[in-house]
């Protein structure tokens, strides 16, 4: 999917689209897929819209917390955000100061260890699993301008099916 840019002058309407629906497909490239070959025939494709119905959350457990995995994960980001700052301050600094990056380093990563093991210690009975989510929809309408379906029906069937 894509995001408007922040520097198009068009700006998207507020609310769902409405429109004929030209077809709905199984899974968003297929949908995708739809539009691109309308654009390739030459259809004004900016009338077209790309709706998701059926939208559902979906939580995947990627595995169990302890507080060896807390710890780690918290060293690791901390690490990453003390190497920031190093390179942040010696970028900054005019004298040679390179004798601090690993000690920053090793700084943040004892911080990150300290809050994740904290925040993780206030919430273990309520969250002790690590998951990933994601919001889907279980189908997609191509929708495009009220009394345009046949028209975009015919650039549709006219257009070739492999279009990558």
């Amino acid at each position: 999917m894509t995001n408007p840019s922040p520097f198009s002058r068009r700006r998207p309407t507020a609310g769902v689209p409405r429109g004929d629906v030209l077809l709905t497909a199984e899974s968003y490239p297929e949908a995708q897929s739809a539009v691109n070959r309308l654009a390739h025939t030459g259809y004004d494709v900016s009338t077209v819209a790309i709706v998701g119905r059926d939208l559902v959350t979906i939580e995947r457990v990627t595995g169990r917390l302890t507080y060896a995995r807390v710890a780690v994960r918290g060293a690791l980001n901390g690490a990453w955000f003390g190497l920031f700052l190093a390179v942040a301050f010696t970028a900054m600094s005019s004298s040679d100061t390179s004798f601090v990056l690993p000690a920053v380093i090793a700084i943040g990563a004892g911080i990150g260890m300290l809050v994740s093991l904290a925040t993780y210690s206030f919430r273990r009975r309520q969250h002790d699993f690590s998951s990933v989510q994601q919001v889907v929809a279980s189908k997609y309408d191509v929708l495009v301008a009220p009394g345009a379906h046949d028209a975009a029906r015919a650039a549709l069937d006219t257009a070739p099916r492999e279009m990558v």
